[in-house]
């Protein structure tokens, strides 16, 4: 990357730099709505791939395939949301552990906040200082110890935001390959392998924003998870084929 490239990425003020850190560890939920759209197409045109290879009737496939986009939506933003709830809860047991154990055994934490920061590199009277500086604010002590003794996010993720953004991305992308059945649109097999095409390649293609891939190899790697198991649904419906 190039010095011009590098230097465009975040502007490097006080103000910008406070704002940027002050941000650092939130949440942006990208693995909820990549996880939800991505599924929500997969599973809805597996459903349409199948009933079309087994040669069954249009309304079928609406039928299952609008209880496929509400019920495995939901399925799916509830089990997000205990996921996520579950390791909050976790964060919060680990840090009220590590309150614990500051009251019991200063000296220990203390030597362990010395030990984390002497793997950083610092030593001699910096360490120490730095060790007094740290220890010296509670909160600053455990969530030094949180993010590098156990490898947690200080900052709890948050479920419901979680599930919504879950939801939210597998019904929109969900929608798409049932729309040219629900419009009466005709070849509508082959519209809605278009169209769920398109959507698989969106969705890689957008998630490279948040990645070091070239925009086109993050959309065709994408859209290439969903044509197989597209395929794959489609060859089991082929094989309940009636006569």
């Amino acid at each position: 990357m190039s010095r011009v490239a590098a230097h465009s990425e975040h502007g490097h003020s006080p103000e910008e730099v406070a704002e940027r850190l002050a941000g650092a560890g939130r949440s942006t939920h990208l693995r909820d709505f990549v996880y939800g759209a991505i599924d929500g197409a997969v599973t809805t045109f597996a459903i349409v791939a199948g009933v079309q290879g087994a040669g069954l009737p249009h309304g079928i496939i609406l039928a299952l395939g609008t209880a496929n986009v509400l019920a495995d939506g939901f399925s799916m933003a509830a089990s997000n949301y205990s996921g996520t709830k579950a390791e909050r809860d976790d964060m919060n047991r680990v840090r009220a552990m590590e309150e614990r154990q500051i009251d019991l055994n200063p000296e220990g934490e203390r030597e362990e906040i010395r030990q984390i920061l002497r793997a950083k590199g610092l030593k001699g009277a910096v360490l120490e200082d730095a060790v007094a500086a740290i220890c010296g604010n509670r909160t600053a002590w455990v969530e030094l110890m949180l993010s590098d003794e156990y490898g947690l996010n200080p900052r709890p993720p948050a479920p419901i935001p979680a599930a919504l953004a879950t939801f939210v991305a597998f019904l929109a992308a969900g929608l798409i390959p049932l729309l040219p059945y629900a419009l009466g649109l005709e070849p509508a097999f082959r519209l809605s392998i278009a169209a769920t095409g398109i959507v698989f390649f969106v969705i890689g293609a957008l998630k490279s924003r948040w990645s070091l891939s070239a925009w086109w190899r993050s959309g065709l790697e994408t859209f290439a998870i969903g044509a197989a198991a597209a395929s794959i649904a489609y060859l089991v419906g082929t094989m309940f084929r009636a006569p």
